[in-house]
């Protein structure tokens, strides 16, 4: 069956599908991307946060008062095949301390504290300098010690999806540049600026992996950037990568949703692209792959939109990780004066910020700033009357009604049974509801309780191995200890017996003496 589905999996992009549910969005996009791409200036202060990935926090490698080198890495993680945080610039390690840490549950995290000192050195390099004949083991290795994640917002691990997906038998890479979320333009400015370092990602990853071919995925809307890789593709000479263009609607930049418009096919419940031996990564980690591979440079910085309404000049920016971001609102002419909200990523997916004191990460594709005009007042929740609006719109096929139910009545094991898991957190569900029921907010606290449920079930299931394998210690000790003291019992019977033997031997001599005399 898997090999039927891999082979239709080869015909992707051929002709277009259509995925369940979606939304029309007015994108305002334009309004970032009448300028080129800027570089912010060199921070007075850089704040990176050892959260920089999905999983733990990295461990840091530098201690206060340390030196670094652009590019020095300053932390390192040991879960999900390992990787680094690296140094923005050069300069002195301050501290090392709880900052705001730009994260979805507004906690501050362990930061590390820059002070540039003005050279931005780089650390020396050592680029891979003949990448097309290389071992792609030692590609492979190349992105893991560069800390590159998904760059389209889920921050995945590269070199673990890589290193899995080259062993699962790959014959095509997919690289996502549909950016369909409103505001998010920092992908069509990277493929309209930078098409030739996309291309050659998209070769590297292409040998590090195995695939036959790639197919770049962008939205039908982007004529300027259609041109731009297409002519870097020729120029290239690349003939196995393909330019599709695929319908706007969003939320198609979602990897399963991708996947599905490209091949038809649907990725099972807790199934992987790999499963059709597809591999998917964004635009900008191809990107982040390219510089590693052939300048040692690892990922630390970035472009980002700063838009919205709330801002004077909206544009794209490339930033340092751990920048402030209100040094980006600054170079973008600063707040404006009805300026209300600050929201890392777009208006569908992305989350209120507290302080533009929050440093760029990994994940900072968009800065949206909305005016009060902006804001639609907060509704009072109404009851659900089932209209099956959110049904209708669902990418995941799910039955957010049903899904929200369950959740508020703690039936734990129904909500896992009709997918909480595969919810994705688009925000279609809240966007249509007549009632304003905050539907993606429950869902996540639903996947909170299942990931601590099951935290709970491997403790107890831990413990009860634990308390079984102590019974069965304690049963084999006091069986071995029975054992040994039949054994003694026996040995001593014998002895005795030994002895009577010997003492009526003695006693039949005896008595054979007595009669002869």
């Amino acid at each position: 069956m898997r090999d039927h589905l891999v082979n239709e999996a080869r015909k992707a992009g051929e002709r277009l599908h259509h995925f369940h549910g979606g939304l029309r969005l007015r994108h305002n996009k334009k309004i970032s991307c009448t300028t080129p791409v800027e570089k912010v200036p060199l921070a007075t202060r850089y704040f990176v946060p050892l959260l920089q990935q999905t999983g733990r926090e990295a461990k840091a490698l530098v201690s206060t008062g340390q030196k670094i080198l652009k590019g020095d890495p300053i932390g390192s993680f040991a879960h999900l095949g390992s990787g680094y945080v690296h140094a923005p610039t050069s300069g002195i390690v301050t501290a090392i301390a709880r900052h705001p840490n730009s994260h979805p549950s507004g906690e501050d995290g362990a930061c590390i504290v820059i002070k540039p000192d003005g050279l931005d050195q780089w650390k020396p390099l050592q680029p891979i300098e003949n990448w097309e004949q290389a071992e792609p083991g030692l590609l492979r290795q190349k992105i893991q010690e560069s800390g590159i994640v998904g760059l389209g917002g889920a921050v995945f691990p590269t070199a673990y999806k890589v290193g899995e997906a080259s062993l699962r038998g790959i014959h095509t890479l997919i690289l996502n540049g549909s950016e369909c979320e409103p505001y998010i333009s920092c992908d069509e400015m990277l493929m309209r600026e930078q098409p030739q370092s996309i291309i050659l990602g998209a070769r590297i990853l292409q040998r590090a992996i195995g695939a036959e071919r790639t197919i770049i995925a962008i939205e039908d809307q982007m004529g300027a950037v259609h041109a731009s890789l297409s002519g870097a593709v020729e120029q290239s000479g690349a003939t196995e990568i393909d330019i599709v263009q695929v319908t706007t609607i969003y939320p198609e930049g979602g990897e399963k949703q991708l996947v599905q418009v490209l091949t038809g096919l649907e990725i099972p419940s807790g199934g992987r692209p790999t499963d059709l031996g597809l591999l998917c990564q964004n635009v900008a980690t191809a990107t982040a792959v390219a510089r590693a591979v052939v300048e040692d440079k690892p990922l630390i910085e970035r472009i980002v939109t700063v838009t919205g309404n709330g801002v004077r000049r909206p544009r794209n920016l490339m930033a340092q990780l751990g920048t402030p971001i209100a040094n980006l609102v600054d170079q973008c002419g600063g707040y404006t004066g009805d300026a209300a909200r600050l929201i890392l990523g777009g208006p569908m997916m992305g989350y209120a910020l507290s302080s533009d004191s929050n440093p760029v990460i990994k994940a900072a594709n968009c800065i949206l700033v909305l005016t009060e005009s902006d804001i639609q007042p907060p509704q009072p929740e109404m009851p659900c009357i089932r209209c099956g609006e959110c049904a209708r719109v669902c990418p995941s096929m799910l039955l957010p009604q049903q899904l929200d139910w369950s959740i508020r009545n703690d039936l734990w094991e129904e909500a896992s049974d009709l997918g909480l898991a595969d919810c994705i957190e688009c925000g279609c569900c809240d966007f249509v509801c007549p009632s304003h029921i905050p539907l993606v907010d429950w869902f996540r606290f639903g996947k909170a309780e299942l990931q601590l449920l099951a935290a709970e079930r491997e403790q107890a299931e831990a413990a009860r191995k634990r308390f079984e394998a102590r019974e069965a210690r304690l049963q084999r000790l006091e069986l071995e200890r029975k054992q040994r003291i039949a054994e003694k019992k026996r040995a001593l019977g014998s002895a005795n017996d030994k002895r009577k033997k010997i003492a009526a031997a003695v006693e039949r001599a005896r008595s054979g003496k007595g009669g002869g005399s």
